[in-house]
């Protein structure tokens, strides 16, 4: 694992689920995609009584996707560490089959996500969008035109954002 770790809090104990869900997703992905497990740590006698998490439990789970580092924590539900969309994993695709194929993994409910953006079961937000997408939008020229093609956009269709940047 990399010294940058991102850490995502997990209300109940879904996170050895999540980490081992997001492995075989990347895993079996169409294009240039790897992923693999890391330590699991279970919880101690000690932390028992402010956890609340028994002996034992699965605490954390580390894992990599595409090179990052993350831990999967299983804090339980804290207020203050509930997952939302200020934060979001963004995969770059190559092609419309990988667009797809992420779409349809991560995406909990594919009619709620908007612009390439959405929530899986698990609560984390990602973004799904094609690798031209930032290229496009650096070129003041083209931005314009490929802004008013994604914007309505729930899950992205890269051949209509290649023809706005045409």
């Amino acid at each position: 694992m990399s010294k940058l770790i991102t850490c995502i809090w997990f209300a109940g104990n879904d996170g050895e689920e999540a980490a081992n869900y997001y492995i075989d997703t990347f895993n079996s992905a169409p294009g240039d995609h790897s992923a693999k497990i890391g330590d699991i740590t279970k919880s101690p006698k000690a932390s028992e009584e402010v956890s609340g998490r028994p002996e034992g439990s699965v605490m954390t789970a580390e894992y990599e996707l595409d090179g990052i580092s993350f831990m999967a924590l299983n804090g339980g539900p804290v207020d203050q560490f509930k997952l939302n969309g200020a934060t979001s994993y963004i995969v770059e695709c190559e092609t419309q089959e990988e667009i797809d194929f992420f779409w349809e993994k991560l995406s909990a409910d594919p009619e709620a996500g908007q612009c390439g953006w959405c929530q899986d079961r698990f609560g984390v937000t990602w973004q799904i969008v094609p690798r031209i997408l930032d290229e496009l939008m650096r070129d003041p020229q083209k931005a314009e035109a490929v802004t008013a093609a994604f914007m309505p956009m729930k899950k992205i269709d890269l051949e209509t954002i290649r023809k706005a940047g045409e």
